[in-house]
Formats: C-alpha cells, structure tokens, sequence
C-alpha cells in the first residue's frame, strides 16, 4: 500500500444558527484526502482495529444504516476517510461530554475534496474536535512517532472543561432549551443571556437578573450575614471577625472552644478551619484561612457540631436540601489509605473541578496532615470499615458527596432557611446549616445557620450522589419568567437578489409606525429605533446577534445576505417571518455557488427557519421562489404582479380559496390596487400610484416591494390601517431610504441615486427611468431629454455579469460613464470597468440607445463628469457605492446652481441690483 497520511483540512467554517446543511449549529470542514482518495478503510491494514482501540464508541455510531453499530459495517466495507473524520469528531465531542449525533459528509465535486459537518455544543470544542479527528486518522494510516493520541486526548478533554459551562449553568440552559427560551453566551465565562430583546434576562452562574447587588455584598461579608440573622432572630453561632492570629486566639478564648475560622469573604469552602480545640490550632490554622481571604479579614466563630447540610432557597422557597458528606474513604483491611483514594477517583462519575458530577479527591498537605490526625499514613491500610476523612468541610468541589434529604426537612428548619434568604435579600441563596437531624428542629437540637451563599452551586442537587435529583432550574426559570411573559421578539427576514434593503426599511416603517421599537438590519447598518447607531454592512448573522442584545428592541426586522448565511449561517434560531424576493444572477462563481438553483437554496434557508406558526412571504412570479414553498413549516403568503387570468393568477386564487393568504394587484381605469386577500376575504389595501416610494406607480421594483412589505407586516400582525399608513408615509428620501431611489434636483436636472450593481436590478431600474423620462417629456416644452447613468458593480462578480450589466445599461442610457467600487475585491484597478464598458460598446454595435461609453473610475469625479454631461430637464442616474459622500456633493451643487441663478436674476433685473 503506497496511501500516504495527507488527509488536510482547506477550509474551516462555523454556524451559529440555521445554516445550508443543518438547522442547528455546526462546523464545516473542507477536506482533502490527497492519496488517501483510493484507499477506503477496508483496504488499508489495521485501520479500523487501531481507530476502535482508540475510540471504541465510535463502532456504536448508527450511521445511515439507521441502527446501533451500522458505522463499524460501513468502516469494514470501506468508507472514505472524510466520513471516518466526521464521526470521529463527532465521538471526541462525546468524550467530552457533548452529545452530538448530527453529521454529514458530502463530496464537493472536485476529486478527493469533501465537505464534513457535524454538529457541536461549543464551538471551540467542536473545532479543536475536527482538528484532532484529522490527525488521528493520518496517524492510523501511518504512524507517526511524534503523535500520541492519549496525550493529546487529555489536552483536549481538558479544554473542553475549560471551555465548557459548569454544572449549575447548564442545568438552566437544559431548562431553557426545554421551555423553547433561546440563549446567547456573552462570554467565554458564565455570563448567558436568556430571551431576545425587550423580553431578555441574565444569568452568571446562579446569579440572575433579579439578583440584588446588596444582597450579594451582605453574603459575601460573613460577620455582616451572621449580625443581621441573628437580629431576626434566627439561629447562628458567635462569631467575631479579625485581621492577626493573636487576635484570634483573643475571640476564640471568649467566645469558647472548639472554633472555626474561615476567611470572611471566602467561598467554596477553601481556608474554612473547622474544630479548633485550643489557641495553638487557631494559630496554626490561621494562616491557611488568611490566605483565601481576599481582605484579609478572618472570621471566628463557635463551632456547632452536627452534619452539614445545605438548603436552596429560590424566589423564597425552599426547593431543595442536600446533605454534604466530606471527601472521605472506608478502609478495606487490604488496601492503603492512597490506593483507596485512586479507587475512588476512577469512579467515572468523578472528574477534573465541575467538569462531571462529583469532583475527584484531592491528596494535599492538608489531607495528608489531616489523615495523620486520625492515625493513619496515607501509605496504611485502615481496619475493614473504618471511615478516613480527606477534608473537613462538605463541599463539592473538595470531593465531597451529597445525599438528598429534600423530602425530610423538618418544617421549621424550612421556615428558617427561607427567613435567612429574605433577611439577607437574595433570589437564590443557598443556606448552609449544621444540625444533629434536619429532620428535627434545629432550635430544639442546637443546630444553626453557618452560611448564606450568593450563586450557590446546583450540582449537589441535580446529581446527588444518593437520592433522588431535583429540577432545581425550573423555578430558576418560573422567577425569570413567569407564566404568560415571552421570552422572544417577532423577528422577520428578508432576502433575495434586489430590493431586501428597501423592503426591510418598509417593513420596519410600518411597525415603527405602531410604536414598537424596531432594530433592523441592513447593508447600510444597524437601526435601533430609526437611529443608525453602526455604519456598515450589517447583513450578517454577527448584526443579527447585536439587534438581540439591545434591551430596547421588541421588533427586528434582519435583511439576510447570501454571504452571511454562507459563512456563519443565521444569526438566530428561527424567524417568525421569511420574505423572498427574487432569485437572479449575481454573486454566482462564489463559494461553490455557480448556479441559481444553488442560490435558491443558500436564501431558502430563512424559509426553513420559520416555525409551524409562521410564515413565509414569496414571490410567487419567481419559479425559483415559488419551489421554496416545498421547504416551509409555517403558512405560505404568496405576493404577486401577475395579471389577472395567468396561470400564476390562478394559482394564487386557488390558494386563497383553500384558506390561504396573498397581496395581488387589481387593475381598472383608474390604476393599480394593493389587495391582502386572505381566504375569501378581499381587503384592499392601497393605490400604487399614491404611494411615495412607487413615483405614481412608475417605480414597478417598489411596487413589488410594497406588496412584500404589506404581506409581511399583515402576517406578523398588524392591522389594516397601519399597513397602509405606514406605506403611504414611507419615501424614498435620503432620511427614510438613503441610497435607494432618492431623488434630488441640481439646477434643473433630475437627479436618481440608487444603489443598483447587478444586470437584473438595472433591468427594473432602466424600465423606471423609461416612464420616469416619458412622464418628464410629457410635461415639458423642452427638447426629448438625455439620460445620463453612472454604472459599477463588485469586483467579485464574474466576468459575464460584469459585461451583462453594462449591456443592460446601454440600452437605457444615452452617455454611460463607468467607474469603480473603492474595494476592488481582487481585481487589479481599471479591470471592472473594462468588462463593463466592453459590455456597454458590444450592445452599442447592435443598436442600443446609448452613444457613448465613457470610463471614470473614481466615484466623485464620476459623478462630476456625469453631471458636466448633462443639461436641465436631463435625467441622470447615479449608482453609487458610498451614497453618503455622493448625496453631500450633489446638495452642494444644487446649493452653488441655487446661488447662480439668483446672481444671474439680480444682474437682470436693475429694480433688484438696487434693493
């Protein structure tokens, strides 16, 4: 065999969201297998037997056969090694803790290239999951004597802990998963926030949104929580707090021995001194406690015998109670207190710090010294049931266990536990008692209150060692949010080829319109409640993400590209809206999109992505859009122009009469009426030619955009009225539309700034500026105007689109001038506007209007010579790049042609010269 190990991974991409190949969250590998392309599994030696010693799970894996072990038929048959990668990741996840069964692998149309998916619950984890996958299956192929796969294992289990939520966390994440609340982490930390939007809350840890900084301080200071329970009268030991051991020794001798001392700002139970019989333990003990204590104040206090329980209180209620039983062994009468304590830690349920339900035991020099105190060496083998006490305190994270006692409470110690919660103001408290029984009073048995924890830790409570495991999380969830409080903002989504700007702009008018506060999403930006608060292009997931985040928003409304879903998939979960409006060529040649058929099924992922109590608002005069009704969950609303009788007319009708909803134009003498049908009911809605944006009814793409708009907002519930108030006050204004279709007059030329860059949206605009003209002509005594156009596209478009939408632009403009984008997107300067220009002169030669072709590559100059070219009541359409900059300098050359003409009326006229 001559297979050589070049297995290697050429692309890495990461969905947070919905994404081509998966609605959950995955990662992307582009792989290639080099050599390896003709060697499957089964024709290379040992290698399924050496995968299987390492990874043995990975023979459990079902695989397409659909049942328990099918993937260890399919590695015996021989698959190839992509597929090998993708479950082998998959099963390192596992090992990790990460339950994840999603995965596919899938060629890519190049010979020994594949694209491996599989899904993660952590997104570092899962890449560091793909990158180890790939070297362990070079390694198996060939050994390499540099590569040891226990060790790298080890590392990579360990990141993962790092990496992961810690037990208390994610008991409320399983929670909120369960309850249908999404979830955003904010950090690499504990910090997650619950809900989107107006409706979100805030977790770290155990600590929530609720949780009152005050609190937190009076349990974090020892003495402060121990003073203020026992003036309500609630059971608690004395206690006195002090900075020297000498002063120490001074409390302890006062209050009676035995103590304990325990740093005053601590946790976890690290530098808790317990049962200190004489003032040499105080001083001995005192520098261990010291050295947690982040002030350096250390807290004494009497010490009250008994077992160490721990009672959570939540929203002001006990919901669970936990006995903490110290890291302990029992002797055998063979084995060594050591050997007895690596038993115990190769129990599996015990890991690394909170990476598994119990903690292993840690052998320091506190454990040794305390063994020593009861009489043994960790080298001697204690007497047959003998029980041997590595630390004192309960805690879990020192190796403790827990027994659940919850149902055994006694009712008074509930009462209790519950008041010191209430005294000390927290929403979740955990209260460390010791007592004798918590099932008799602790007033009768000399118990008392030890401790009140601020984000105590979950985990002794939903996997206690004994007993029965209590759903903690859920009042967690029932306080952040109660019954009837959504958790979720209606999202809509827009996408398609042209016109998702101005469409979302609309969309968001109208609901602004109805006093929501509107976060939106666009090339332009991210708006908060009409107020551009980032300049950029924002039409990825990463914006869709911050929109989420802003506490003011109750309405998004996300324009959704091609690139972002590509390359991060969505930004969100699911939308309750879907609007599609149209499929054409541009942007094909681009990351494995060639075709329109693959364009439509990278912008159908927003319509996979609405729930069964959404929608999806399509064209339903764009067949490629028309075929996504196939791939949605929710309702249907078609949008339409069709004339009344065509077949996609009749299908829209047809689907009305069976129920459904759709916006279609009804045409009479008097113009075109916006209808929203839904089943039999007709509600019109609006004239097009007494909408602004439309121009009378000339502007057909706005028409268009008007009745996706209206279908949108009529599926996500607005009424009648607002709809069409919001169209009717929606313009294409700089403040309203910036960069879409604004209109400004330059010393009587008209002027068009519009955003078009590809050959359909020029279509659609040189269509508007055929009637724009006419209508211009029809109401002037002038000479039949000149159209003058400025013209550019991206860099990163194929050639043929290039010379396309110079072609289209020839036919409606009589001087084209050229220019070209400041991001050149990896052509050399002057290369776009060469193809388009040969575009522009090829349709010349075959007749079309334009005369010239002129090329100007940056924008301002174009502009200028554009404007230079023209003369008053000529059109001229600029499409532009930075819409900004270009709209300030025509406003200042309308101010200078404003000023002319009012010099020109005073040398005129000699009444005015001498006013």
């Amino acid at each position: 065999m001559n297979a050589e190990p070049d297995l290697a991974i050429l692309q890495t991409r990461v969905y947070r969201g919905p994404n081509l190949w998966s609605y959950e969250p995955a990662v992307h590998l582009v792989v290639d297998l080099g050599s390896l392309e003709d060697y499957p599994t089964n024709t290379i030696p040992g290698f399924v037997d050496g995968l299987l010693e390492a990874l043995p799970g990975v023979g459990l894996h079902s695989c397409s056969r659909g049942h328990r072990g099918g993937f260890l038929e399919r590695l015996k048959e021989g698959t190839w090694l992509g597929h090998v990668a993708e479950h082998t990741a998959l099963q390192l996840q596992k090992e990790a803790g990460h339950e994840i069964r999603r995965g596919k692998t899938r060629g890519t149309g190049v010979r020994g290239q594949y694209n491996v998916i599989y899904g993660y619950v952590d997104e570092q984890v899962g890449l560091a999951a793909g990158a180890l996958a790939v070297r362990l299956v070079n390694h198996l192929v060939r050994a390499d004597p540099e590569f040891d796969f226990d060790n790298e294992l080890e590392r990579f289990l360990l990141r993962a802990q790092r990496t992961a939520f810690g037990p208390s966390t994610q008991a409320i994440l399983d929670e909120a998963v369960s309850r249908d609340i999404p979830w955003l982490r904010l950090n690499e930390h504990s910090l997650v926030q619950l809900g989107q939007g107006v409706h979100q809350q805030r977790i770290r840890a155990t600590m929530t949104s609720n949780t009152s900084a005050l609190a937190v301080d009076i349990a974090g200071d020892k003495e402060l929580t121990t003073r203020l329970l026992a003036a309500a009268g609630l059971p608690v030991p004395r206690s006195e707090s002090v900075r020297t051991a000498e002063q120490a020794v001074k409390v302890a001798n006062r209050i009676g021995y035995p103590v304990v001392c325990k740093p005053l700002d601590g946790n976890h139970g690290r530098g808790v001194m317990l049962n200190l019989q004489d003032a040499d333990d105080v001083r001995a003990a005192f520098p261990t406690a010291q050295e947690e204590s982040r002030r350096g104040w250390i807290v004494v206090e009497s010490f009250v015998t008994g077992k160490d329980y721990r009672v959570l209180v939540i929203g002001g209620r006990m919901v669970a109670l936990a006995e903490r039983v110290p890291a302990h062994v029992v002797g055998d009468g063979v084995r060594t207190v050591l050997e007895l304590v690596d038993e115990t830690n190769a129990d599996p349920r015990r890991g690394v710090g909170h990476e598994k339900v119990l903690t292993r035991i840690k052998v320091d020099d506190a454990a040794v010294e305390l063994v020593r105190e009861q009489g043994f060496a960790m080298t001697d083998v204690p007497p047959d049931g003998v029980q041997v006490k590595l630390t004192l305190t309960g805690n879990m994270s020192t190796g403790g266990i827990s027994i659940d006692r919850t149902m055994e409470a006694h009712p008074d110690n509930v009462e209790i536990a519950e008041e010191a919660a209430r005294v000390v103001g927290l929403d979740v408290a955990g209260i460390d008692f010791i007592s004798p029984d918590i099932a008799e009073p602790v007033r009768e048995t000399g118990g008392a209150i030890c401790e009140v924890n601020a984000a105590p830790g979950f985990r002794m409570h939903t996997h206690p060692t004994f007993g029965d495991a209590q759903f903690v999380a859920s009042p967690v969830l029932d306080s952040l949010f109660p019954a009837g409080r959504p958790s979720r903002i209606p999202i809509v989504a827009v996408t398609g080829t042209n016109g998702k700007t101005t469409t979302a702009r609309m969309i968001a008018h109208v609901f602004k319109g109805m006093g929501r506060k509107v976060g939106m999403t666009s090339t332009d930006g991210i708006v908060i409640d009409e107020r551009l608060v980032i300049r950029s292009d924002a039409s990825g997931p990463k914006s869709a993400r911050m929109v989420l985040q802003n506490p003011r928003v109750d309405f998004a409304v996300f324009e959704v590209a091609r690139g972002g879903i590509l390359r991060e998939g969505l930004g969100y979960q699911r939308n309750d809206v879907a609007v599609v409006l149209n499929i054409a060529p541009d942007h094909l040649g681009m990351r494995g999109i060639d075709t329109l058929e693959q364009l439509a099924e990278v912008k159908q992922v927003i319509v996979e992505a609405v729930p069964r109590d959404g929608f999806a608002v399509l064209n339903a005069d764009d067949p490629l859009v028309r075929g996504m009704r196939r791939r949605c969950s929710g309702e249907v609303v078609w949008f339409t122009m069709a004339e009344a009788g065509s077949e996609v007319a009749e299908m829209v009708e047809d689907h009305c009469r069976r129920g459904g909803r759709a916006v279609l134009l009804e045409r009479s003498d008097l113009g075109e009426m916006i209808v929203i049908r839904h089943g039999r009911r007709a509600m019109q809605l609006a004239w097009t030619h007494l909408l602004p944006a439309t121009f009378g009814g000339k502007a057909k793409m706005n028409v268009q955009n008007s009745l996706a708009a209206a279908g949108a907002a009529f599926a996500a519930g607005a009424q009648l009225h607002d709809i069409r108030q919001g169209l009717r006050t929606f313009t294409t204004s700089y403040y309203l539309s910036p960069g879409r279709l604004n209109q400004i007059d330059v010393g009587g030329t008209m002027v068009i700034v519009d955003y078009c860059h590809n050959a359909p949206g020029m279509r659609m605009l040189g269509d508007f500026v055929e009637q724009l003209a006419e209508s211009a002509q029809q109401t002037s005594d002038l000479a039949k105007p000149q159209r003058v156009g400025v013209v550019a596209t991206a860099g990163d478009r194929r050639d043929e689109d290039m010379r396309e939408l110079g072609a289209v632009a020839a036919e409606h403009f009589d001087v084209l001038v050229v220019r070209e984008d400041e991001a050149l997107r990896g052509r050399p300067r002057g290369a776009v506007a060469a193809l388009v220009a040969d575009g522009a002169q090829a349709r010349m030669a075959e007749g079309a209007r334009c005369k010239q072709v002129e090329i100007v590559l940056d924008e301002i100059p174009a502009v200028h010579h554009a404007m230079a070219r023209a003369n008053p009541g000529d059109l001229v359409v600029l499409c532009v790049d930075k819409h900004g900059p270009v709209l300030a300098e025509l406003e200042s050359m309308s101010h200078q042609a404003q000023a002319g003409a009012h010099v020109g009326e005073a040398v005129g006229d000699p009444d005015a010269a001498t006013s």
